[in-house]
Order: structure tokens, then sequence, then C-alpha cells
């Protein structure tokens, strides 16, 4: 995990918690509303974004996800046998906010495609 993404075990989910609020994602999300005057990134449209970015990257990541997202907060849910599911989104957000040029490339790439909140 990192500061900003963390993974809770329930008894029949799992689920993500992508902190878009610290620093760091803050950061990233102005860069991407540079980009892109949609790309105003709360937790609806971090979802908007990296459900875009899955089905472009990862379309297997997306069967069996459920979001719970807030204003400021992106959660993703999982059922607790598609725990690898879980480890494998945690592992596309951090290689994402730890190499922000593929957000913004993607973005620039994909921007007026993505259904924003």
């Amino acid at each position: 995990m990192t500061e900003f993404v963390t993974k809770n075990e329930h008894d029949d989910q799992t689920s993500i918690y992508f902190d878009i609020e610290s620093d760091k994602i803050m950061a990233i999300g102005e860069k991407m509303e540079a980009i892109n005057e949609q790309a105003y990134m709360n937790g609806y449209n971090w979802e908007a974004f990296l459900n875009h970015y899955l089905k472009n990257n990862q379309p297997k990541l997306l069967e069996g996800l459920d979001t719970d997202s807030e204003a400021g907060t992106y959660v993703a849910l999982y059922d607790k046998s598609e725990s690898d599911k879980a480890e494998q989104l945690i592992g596309i957000i951090n290689t994402l906010v730890n190499n922000p040029d593929s957000i913004y490339n993607f973005l620039r790439d994909h921007g007026d495609n993505i259904e924003w909140d």
C-alpha cells in the first residue's frame, strides 16, 4: 500500500480506498484539469478516468468491479474471492500516480471519450 491507497478486507468484500485529497493526488488532479477542463478530479471523475483507463488497458479488472465513490474519495469494491483483482488495481493506481506523465498522456489521448461527472 501507499499513503494514498489502502485495502480493507471485509466479510465478503475487498475495498480499495484511494485518498484523492492527499497533496500529491491533488497536484496531479490540478494538472489534469489544466489539460482537460472537464477533468476536475473529485472521486466521481477519478472513477470515470480509472474506468476508461481500465477499459483500454486492463478490461478484465472491470469484471466484478463495483464502486462507491464520493466527492473526496474513490472507492473500488471486489468480492473477496477476487482479491487478486484488487491487488492489480492497487498496482495500477500506484503506477499511474508514481508516473503522472502516463496519466497526462492518456488524458490527452482519451479525455474527450471519458464520461466525466
